[in-house]
């Protein structure tokens, strides 16, 4: 499974009404943080009723945990909208 499929996957968790997993690493081939995999860097765009009452904070902090250490170890850089 590559890193798109893994992403979404642990995002499905959170039940999203709306999810996008965009592979942004061309975007950055040369800069700092691309190892060359071409999955370093990662833009998320969710939207699930469970973010409804969270802060800012809140809303990243659950993503981040939803992704595990796992995840988030292999990446170098994650944007992240909401909405």
């Amino acid at each position: 499974m590559g890193l798109e499929a893994e992403i979404r996957a642990a995002l499905n968790d959170l039940a999203p009404t709306r999810l996008k997993v965009i592979n942004e690493s061309a975007l950055h081939h040369g800069h700092a943080g691309d190892d060359g995999s071409g999955e370093s860097h990662w833009r998320v765009v969710i939207a699930a009723p469970q973010f409804a009452d969270m802060s800012r904070v809140q809303r990243h902090r659950a993503i981040h945990n939803a992704l595990g250490p796992d995840i988030i170890g292999r990446i170098h850089a994650l944007a992240i909208e909401i909405g």
